[in-house]
């Protein structure tokens, strides 16, 4: 099942050098100016609606919703299942709560949100942390990814070093649609990714229906057989287990995942290139229906795998599924020599080639951002830096953000390292959203609880995930031969997220020193953002 047909291989390759130049020449033409700082994060807010919507749907549908939620489904059917809904669920929880009021107070970066009623470098630090805190654990799993998936695309898994070279051409392809493209340029590779996602996903789920006469039925059968687990692939309990810890395991990753996919920042950093709140709301409505229809092909692509390939030959292959959407198109095109297999085949692997691309120059520009406009304009330079300035050192960090995630990704090639996105996403649920809940929506927020949000809640997804069962102590761990877990679960989220909140509450209410001094000029800037906030909702 590895290996390429020479027939496939001269058809991927050719449509990989296309799709590159292609979104090359479209961040050069889409390219801020090397002064006008308002392009670069914004995109001059010039997008249509529709155009937002789609960008920021494939902003948030990145590689491992793609790959990695596929093969859940296909490897773990009803827990797959679940966690495509709530993937979906999540971005429907920003539009009706947060997507609104961000754009009313937001500018460029998540620092901008948080320092409007609390104003102070101390925060802008903090944001800063946690931004990068949520980023590049996600870069370098989508880096990590990459190499192992482009080996595989290209048929040459085993081949020595291939995978140390994929991660660089796309580490170094990410920074160059970051640096050159900003906001516009990546928000148009965003639109084709997303575009050839549905296209694809839409072809490959309607020959998985059709193989089993539009019966989901005898799907669902087919799945349970394919699988190996029966009856057992339609209820909980596959990924994690059905004793009373794997439930409450299962219960920490969906509530992890409804609060935090979607307060990513670079998830959140596109609602600031809507025009206003009614744009941003139209846009949201483009990019909820987008995902979920998205969410509910991969459920389809994900059974169909189970069904035509089986868990087997999936684990075979890679042992957390992320290739089960690949294997799935050769499966369904027949004979690999074939002209229908190798055009499927092909239009999947383009698919999944130009998802990596995408979703790491995403994460990139939100990191490069917050480094350049938060801890540099505003920390060092006091909010008095050039424009030029402030671009030119968005374009170094940009460098620089992705030069460390390929080298972090060289140096862990060979592990199982999904619980990166794991503690991305605890990071997203658990001080993210404390933080930008209480400060849009809570009056008696202080600087104090503001800090203590972010970096609680970021230390404490952080000191559970290490000492997790994902990480050592059980045969499918980071670490399988070492045993240091001392937190039950895989997912911190049952304990991070509300450890996130209380943290937020208590700084806020023992802010004794402050409190006396502060509480009036909170109180006035809580209540100017609260007038925009209504203002613009009218």
């Amino acid at each position: 099942m590895n290996d390429l047909s020479a027939g496939t291989q001269a058809t991927v390759l050719p449509l990989f050098s296309a799709l590159l130049t292609l979104t090359l020449l479209i961040c050069v033409m889409a390219g801020p100016d090397r002064d006008d700082l308002t392009n670069f994060y914004t995109g001059y807010l010039s997008l249509t609606p529709l155009k937002n919507g789609l960008a920021i749907a494939g902003d948030y549908i990145s590689a491992a919703t793609v790959l990695s939620t596929t093969g859940i489904i296909a490897l773990a059917g009803y827990d797959g299942y679940v966690l495509a809904v709530s993937t979906a669920m999540s971005l429907v929880l920003l539009m009706f709560l947060l997507a609104e009021p961000l754009r009313s107070v937001g500018e460029f970066t998540m620092g901008d949100v948080l320092v409007r009623n609390m104003p102070g470098r101390a925060v802008r630090v903090a944001s800063c942390v946690v931004t990068l805190s949520a980023t590049l654990p996600f870069l370098v799993v989508q880096l990590s990814g990459a190499g192992s998936l482009l080996t595989f695309i290209l048929g040459m898994p085993h081949l020595a070093g291939a995978r140390t070279v994929c991660i660089v051409l796309v580490g170094s392809l990410m920074i160059i649609y970051a640096a050159i493209g900003g906001m516009r340029g990546t928000a148009m590779i965003q639109m084709i990714k997303i575009v050839l996602l549905l296209v694809t996903s839409v072809a490959v789920a309607a020959l998985v229906l059709n193989r089993f006469d539009w019966s989901s039925s005898e799907l669902l059968r087919a799945a349970q057989h394919g699988s190996g687990a029966g009856p057992a692939f339609l209820q909980q309990g596959l990924q994690l287990g059905t004793s009373a810890g794997g439930r409450l395991d299962f219960i920490s990753l969906q509530i992890t995942v409804v609060l935090g996919v979607a307060c990513l920042p670079h998830v959140t950093m596109r609602l600031y290139s809507a025009r206003d709140v009614p744009a941003v709301r139209r846009s949201m409505s483009w990019a909820v229906g987008t995902v979920t229809t998205f969410c509910l092909l991969v459920i389809i692509m994900g059974t169909g795998a189970a069904a035509l390939v089986g868990s087997r030959d999936i684990t075979a292959a890679d042992p957390q599924g992320r290739t089960s959407v690949l294997m799935l198109s050769r499966a369904l095109g027949g004979d690999a020599s074939s002209p229908s297999a190798t055009i499927l085949y092909s239009a999947v692997a383009g698919m999944v080639f130009i998802t990596l691309l995408s979703s790491v120059a995403g994460m990139t520009l939100a990191a490069a951002s917050s480094l350049a406009h938060d801890l540099f304009a505003h920390v060092a330079r006091r909010g008095q830096a050039e424009p030029r300035t402030e671009m030119t050192v968005a374009v170094w960090t940009s460098v620089v953000v992705g030069t460390v995630a390929m080298g972090l990704s060289v140096l862990v090639q060979g592990w199982d390292i999904g619980v990166l996105t794991t503690l991305a996403i605890c990071v997203g649920a658990s001080a993210v959203a404390p933080a930008l809940t209480y400060s849009l929506f809570w009056r008696g927020f202080t600087r104090t609880g503001l800090l203590a949000a972010l970096y609680g809640g970021t230390a404490c997804a952080l000191m559970l995930m290490v000492f997790s069962k994902a990480v050592s102590g059980t045969p499918s761990a980071v670490f399988p031969d070492a045993d240091f877990a001392l937190f039950p679960m895989r997912s911190t989220g049952l304990v991070s997220i509300p450890f996130g909140y209380l943290a937020g509450w208590l700084g806020s209410r023992l802010d004794h020193r402050r409190r006396a001094a502060e509480s009036r000029e909170t109180r006035r800037l809580y209540e100017e953002s609260e007038a925009r906030l209504l203002a613009a909702a009218e």
